[in-house]
């Protein structure tokens, strides 16, 4: 197994036992639910705004592995981010995971997050990654409630 496909999978496995930011935001300025019926992942992300900068960020729901452990390291990504840079975030994320942006030859602000990359070899399993992040924007955007049917 490859170096990466190893961190991948250590990564899934320690964000989805302890989560980061797996509670509700008490007078949370913008939330959104966000549903995958195919794989039965449900989540509530909730945001606390500070002017235009994200100042608190989490979400409560249940979903497979990916799922969970993509929406913890989202939280941690965009906490203290503009809307602006979340939304750069949330574009450069769909991308990868979607096969537009290579993270080794596109310029991008992944960091870290790059390791879902190899979610694209598994079609399936694109939904439950990027779940969290379209109900993220959705919050931001006051869109409500989105659905990867």
């Amino acid at each position: 197994m490859s170096e990466l496909n190893e961190l991948y999978q250590e990564t899934i496995l320690e964000h989805n036992k302890n989560p980061r930011n797996f509670r509700e935001i008490e007078g949370a300025d913008k939330e959104a639910d966000g549903n995958n019926p195919l794989c039965g992942d449900a989540l509530r992300v909730y945001v606390k705004m500070d002017g235009d900068t994200v100042a608190d960020v989490a979400f409560k729901g249940s979903g497979c592995a990916i799922s969970k452990a993509s929406a913890s390291m989202m939280t941690q990504a965009v906490r203290g981010k503009s809307r602006e840079e979340a939304d750069v975030l949330f574009d450069e994320f769909h991308k990868m995971v979607t096969g537009g942006l290579d993270v080794e030859t596109d310029d991008n602000h992944l960091g870290r997050l790059k390791i879902f990359a190899g979610v694209l070899e598994f079609p399936a399993r694109v939904k439950c990654a990027s779940l969290s992040w379209h109900t993220l924007n959705a919050a931001l955007h006051d869109a409500g409630e989105i659905s990867t049917e």
